[in-house]
């Protein structure tokens, strides 16, 4: 209990309030610690994140295949073709004799729920497949059939079909193409809507026939695949070296490589007024550092890798001329490659501009040894323990506002006191007789 300022006169409240004001004076400084530290640490993690996009970009241009990148084309729009990382280059013609179609039934008349328990088969074809005897209960709406058919996985897939003049019960195979093609029989009829059939294609002016259970085919050129959507049409795929892909791998290694460039400097400037969260951190300046020399130093034998494109400005980023590196690979190719890639192994490996950079990114990156990561890891364990700190003052301030509150309590019942006996003394000194106060 609180008795403020009855006897005194004074706002015991308020000086309390004060009095805490400063006591928590070590608490408000360690917040302060707190937020500082977790500032820090999410600093590390975002200029992490750009290092692990710059090792992505890095890691892509030390694949064999990123070396032999490919484009596919067609001569036709009914036909779309695409090649994966390392096709095999050529050309191949053909037209379109047929499309790839699903096979379908549909109930021969408006389902009726049956008066009694009946059945329904469904027989794969070619008979790959083992028949799926299908019971369906006695007043069975469309809708339970449905379900029922659906839940027996007999490589159909059953839909209530509105006709217009009722609903129908329709069953579609789960696979396109020939192999999809199924029979029926049992307590229910059926009539065909279409007939299981693959993608043909006339090759090379009928010299052969590609088939396909979908309209997409994976394996006529290998690392190609192509879609067919019009029957009687004729193309050409062709699959050609794609120097543009590569490139555009080189440009993304330059545009990730800059990204921490200005993010390490947005976060470490340290410059007159800068109030950047990690202010002149060596460490990373330090990396920046690499970044540069990764670029900057001669690569071998080869010299510079400007050579091929890359260099530094004055402003200290990375610039790449696209048709500098063009002309570079289209004269010499393994130059190009070196200057990029390395060359070598073992003892005798020389690292291009990639790999530097991908070493670099492994050792600010790597979730055990990495610098960043353990920067970030450190300034964890530091608000670990600051808030640890904060709690223990929380409890400290809880006493010590208590024992504030008890002392001047005491002062104002003790003044209380004092001011009840003097009352009381003025009171009897008044009631005296005259003679004894003259």
């Amino acid at each position: 209990m609180s008795i403020s300022g009855l006897s005194s006169g004074l706002d015991t409240a308020t000086i309390i309030s004060q009095l805490m004001q400063l006591e928590a004076q070590p608490q408000r400084m360690l917040s302060t610690k707190l937020i500082d530290a977790k500032a820090d640490a999410s600093a590390y993690r975002t200029v992490n994140s750009t290092f692990s996009t710059l090792q992505s970009a890095a890691d892509a241009l030390t694949k064999a295949t990123t070396w032999a990148p490919v484009k596919a084309t067609s001569s036709s729009p009914t036909v779309s073709a695409t090649a994966s990382a390392g096709a095999t280059t050529g050309q191949v013609s053909f037209s379109v004799t047929s499309l790839a179609a699903s096979h379908t039934v549909i109930g021969s008349s408006d389902w009726v729920p049956p008066a009694g328990d009946i059945s329904l088969t469904v027989t794969d074809a070619d008979g790959d497949a083992a028949a799926t005897t299908i019971p369906i209960p006695a007043d069975a709406t469309l809708e339970q059939a449905v379900t029922t058919i659906n839940a027996a996985k007999a490589g159909v897939t059953a839909t209530a079909v509105n006709t217009g003049t009722g609903f129908r019960l329709q069953l579609s195979a789960n696979s396109s193409g020939a192999d999809g093609t199924f029979t029926t029989t049992g307590d229910v009829t059926f009539s065909p809507v279409t007939s299981g059939a693959d993608a043909k294609l006339s090759v090379a002016g009928g010299a052969y026939t590609a088939t396909s259970t979908t309209n997409t085919f994976t394996d006529l050129m290998p690392g190609t695949t192509f879609t067919v959507s019009k029957a009687g049409e004729a193309a050409t795929v062709t699959v050609a070296s794609d120097p543009a892909a590569l490139s555009t791998a080189v440009q993304s290694l330059v545009t990730a490589a800059n990204n921490v460039l200005s993010t390490i400097s947005e976060y470490s400037k340290n410059g007159p007024g800068s109030t950047a969260v990690l202010r002149g951190d060596s460490s990373l300046r330090g990396l920046a550092g690499q970044v540069l020399d990764a670029v900057s130093e001669a690569i071998g034998g080869d010299g510079s890798a400007a050579r091929a494109g890359l260099q530094l400005t004055r402003e200290g980023r990375i610039t790449f001329d696209s048709a500098a590196f063009t002309t570079a690979l289209e004269d010499n190719p393994a130059l190009a490659q070196r200057l990029v890639n390395g060359s070598g192994t073992g003892t005798t490996a020389v690292e291009g501009v990639a790999q530097r950079l991908l070493g670099v990114a492994k050792s600010a990156t790597d979730s055990t040894i990495g610098s960043l990561v353990n920067l970030a890891k450190g300034k964890d364990g530091e608000v670990t323990d600051l808030q640890k700190r904060i709690d223990g003052w929380d409890l400290r301030l809880d006493l010590r506002r208590d024992t504030l509150t008890r002392q001047f309590t005491a002062m104002e019942s003790a003044l209380s006191s004092l001011q009840g006996q003097s009352s009381w003394l003025a009171s009897q000194l008044g009631s005296l007789p005259g003679w004894s106060r003259s």
